[in-house]
């Protein structure tokens, strides 16, 4: 049985790399996108927004409807992971503009609602009783995903932009056929269950406190990571220029290995979680983005401290998200964790959409100070995660 739940759970967290490589597809195809279509930064995080707006119109439907709870996880998973693929295909290989981009995209953030909040449901339906480190590696894997367009830029750096960003198609199409094969675990209750409960029941998961202190907690988190993740090709531009490096192929192996590196820092929180509890590990991990956001533009004039940093940054800006799932998930009703998840994502996508708008409207006037714009959401955070680090908070 321990041999059939460690297959299972790679199982998923392999597909969840592929399967969110679909996220910053276009991101890594930037520079070659932006000439061909004469494109700036704003358009950018414009391409990165529908994204998000997407995602949570996504999350919204599958938590409020119940889809995420009135089906099997593996095929809304499988079926999402489909719709993702043809979506951003189109966007790699027939759309003509930037609003007609954006249009894909939107619908490419739509799907990823039911891979990465069911991705999370289909790890707990196997081990829920170490939920903090097996989604520790989930939330690595989507950090990998993330990260991975980036590689493939790297490795085809003479690729045609469309091909770069298509690439995340095939990947994510692999994702669900894994998925659909694998089916659900054995500890998530029937499907259909969640239909006799409103979507008043999803929203009155706020009413629990345990939830609660763990939504905020992920709110601050969400105001920094996404919009870093969106402007670490634009700060790794002076970097790689300082140290005489400057190409596109070391400005996206660069940009991939800062991503990347978080999978590290969310797999290290996921063992140290066992000891510690996932409270403390995800506050460890707010302090230290925090404090990296906040020295970052006094080192910035120094390309290999300022490299340093951007790494350091990578490992802990993501360490927390898996934390905050399995905290949430530990603390809702066992038959809504996934409209419960979903609802979270929901909110915490809202937030990072007005963090990245800022953060790219910014980044060219203030260069590395824009980091300062992202340091108050891990302060936040550590504040609404307080009651948690207290001690024991009630179920309800």
């Amino acid at each position: 049985m321990a041999t059939t739940v460690r297959r299972a759970i790679a199982t998923i967290v392999v597909a969840q790399l592929l399967g969110t490589s679909l996220w910053f597809s276009a991101n890594a195809a930037f520079g070659d996108l932006a000439r061909a279509w004469a494109l700036t930064v704003a358009d950018l995080g414009a391409l990165t927004t529908a994204v998000q707006l997407g995602f949570i119109a996504g999350t919204l439907v599958f938590a409020l409807s119940g889809l995420a709870d009135r089906y099997r996880a593996s095929r809304v998973f499988a079926v999402s992971a489909l719709v993702g693929a043809a979506a951003n295909a189109a966007f790699a290989f027939h759309a003509a503009g930037l609003a007609e981009a954006c249009g894909w995209r939107f619908v490419t953030g739509f799907a990823l609602a039911g891979v990465y909040p069911l991705g999370m449901k289909l790890v707990v339906s196997w081990e829920p009783e170490r939920s903090g480190e097996a989604l520790a590696w989930l939330v690595g894997m989507l950090t990998l995903g993330t990260a991975l367009p980036h590689a493939v830029r790297a490795a085809g750096a003479e690729w045609p932009w469309g091909a770069v960003a298509g690439a995340s198609s095939l990947l994510a199409l692999l994702a669900g056929a894994a998925v659909l094969a694998l089916g659900d675990g054995p500890h998530l209750p029937s499907p259909g269950a969640a239909t006799r409960r409103s979507w008043r029941a999803t929203l009155g998961v706020a009413r629990i406190p345990a939830f609660r202190a763990s939504a905020l907690g992920y709110f601050g988190h969400m105001w920094e990571l996404y919009a870093m993740w969106t402007i670490v090709p634009l700060l790794a531009v002076p970097v790689l220029q300082g140290l005489g490096l400057e190409s596109a192929r070391a400005l996206a192996a660069l940009s991939f290995a800062i991503i990347a590196v978080g999978a590290a820092g969310c797999v290290a929180g996921g063992i140290a979680s066992r000891r510690w509890g996932s409270a403390r590990v995800a506050a460890v991990a707010l302090s230290g983005s925090a404090l990296a956001g906040a020295i970052y533009p006094l080192v910035a004039g120094v390309p290999a401290a300022a490299l340093v940093l951007l790494v350091a940054w990578g490992i802990v800006v993501v360490a927390d998200s898996p934390q905050f799932s399995a905290l949430s998930a530990k603390a809702a009703p066992r038959e809504i964790v996934g409209s419960a998840l979903a609802i979270q994502n929901s909110i915490g996508f809202g937030i990072s959409i007005a963090s990245i708008a800022l953060a790219t409207a910014w980044v060219a006037p203030l260069g590395a100070w824009v980091a300062w714009i992202l340091v108050p959401g891990p302060l936040f955070g550590l504040a609404g995660l307080l009651p948690l680090l207290r001690g024991p908070v009630a179920r309800d």
